[in-house]
Parts: C-alpha cells; structure tokens; sequence
C-alpha cells in the first residue's frame, strides 16, 4: 500500500473509531457528522470522500467491527488445529466470538440491534482492508473440507448467526434469563441440531480432507486475518 493510499485508509479508520465512540456514548440519533468528524480530527468534506451520510457511516462501521471480531476467531482457530471437524470450528469460532462480545458490551449493542438479511449478506462479503479474507470466504474454505456435504450452507450460516445473535444478547448484557457461560451448552447442542438438520450426506476420504484444512491453513494462499477487534 503507497503512502497516499496508507494515508486515505487512515482517515478513513479514524472516522470508523470516532463514530463507534460516539454513538456507543451518545446514541446514533444524538450524534452529527459534525460530531464525528470533530471528534476524528478532519474536515467535514473528508467524510463525504468515504461515507455518503450517517446511516452509510454506521452500516459500514458494523460490517467494520462484524468482520473484525470473525476474523480475531479465526486466527485463534488457526492456533488449534486438533480442532479439523468443520462443525467443531464453527462452535469454537462461536465461543470466541461469545467471549469477545462478553468483554466488551458496547460491540454487542452496536451489532445486535443492527443485525437483518440486507446487512448480513453485505457483511459476508465485506473485507476491513484490501488483503484481507472476507468471513464468506473464510467460511467457504472450511466448509470445503467438512465432513458433510450441507444443503443452502448459507441459510445453514445465517440461522445459527440469528439463532447465537437472539439468545446470547440478553444473557451477555444482563445474565437473563441465564449468564452466558450457563447458555453456552443449551446454545452449542441448539446449533449442532442445525447442523444435523442442513446434512445430506457424508463425504468420502474424511480423515484425508480434515487433515488438508489444517495443513492448508499455514499456506500463503490460505485465508488469514490480519487484524483483531478493539
């Protein structure tokens, strides 16, 4: 990336982290472009450059922090891999992503309220930065090397991110009905009969395949985050 390029990614990032601020303090409707681009330290033009008005700011913000919190799952996936069952990555992605929303609240208000088709179809697609994989494509390759073949994998894909969103929302912010680490066995058995629901038949050369996502997963040409959720 050259240097006006780098600069340009800059700002753009710091009008990113000055509206996340801004309407987890103040709230989306309370919070002005003037606010954010005082906040971020640009001119008010600059905004113009990268977002076409508020709402545009905060959809992109969500896919921003969505694809930032997917991706943190993913390298820690990378460092475990005992773990070559496709179902089994997916609960851990799962956990990790329940345990960064449980330390940090404010990502939990900003996506959850959020969440509907339009933005989850945008948001499978959206990479945070030019080299970086987006969580479809993530998802794509370790689903290649499943032990299943799976009917609609992204319906599969969307009813357990539904089914994670609406459970764990309340359990994260105010333990209700249940604290989360309480959910989690209830949630995991819910997600593994979606799973078991979308199967259609189990693939030849299992062992062989599962051993080839993991090795595959050091290549060059593997999908790899770059950066984890602030």
């Amino acid at each position: 990336m050259g240097k006006i390029d780098n600069n340009k990614q800059m700002k753009r990032e710091s009008l990113l982290d000055s509206a996340f601020s801004l309407f987890i303090d103040n709230g989306f409707n309370k919070t002005s472009i003037s606010d954010i681009v005082n906040n971020a330290g640009v001119a008010k033009g600059t905004f113009y450059l990268y977002f076409k008005d508020k709402y545009d700011i905060r959809n992109h913000l969500i896919a921003h922090k969505a694809s930032q919190i997917f991706q943190a799952a993913y390298a820690d996936l990378l460092r475990h891999p005992d773990i070559q069952d496709f179902e089994e990555q997916v609960l851990f992605i799962t956990d990790n992503i329940l345990d960064q929303f449980a330390a940090n609240h404010s990502l939990v208000t900003l996506i959850s309220k959020h969440l509907s088709w339009g933005f989850f179809k945008n948001s499978l697609t959206f990479s945070p930065f030019s080299d970086a994989p987006a969580i479809y494509t993530i998802y794509e390759s370790l689903l290649s090397h499943a032990a299943y073949t799976y009917r609609s994998p992204e319906l599969m894909f969307y009813m357990i991110l539904e089914l994670v969103s609406g459970t764990s929302y309340n359990a994260i912010l105010y333990q209700q009905p249940i604290p989360l680490e309480d959910l989690k066995p209830e949630l995991y058995d819910a997600i593994r009969g979606i799973f078991k629901q979308f199967r259609i038949r189990k693939k030849r050369n299992v062992t062989e395949s599962t051993e080839k996502t993991i090795s595959s997963a050091q290549q060059p040409d593997h999908p790899a985050p770059l950066r984890a959720a602030q």
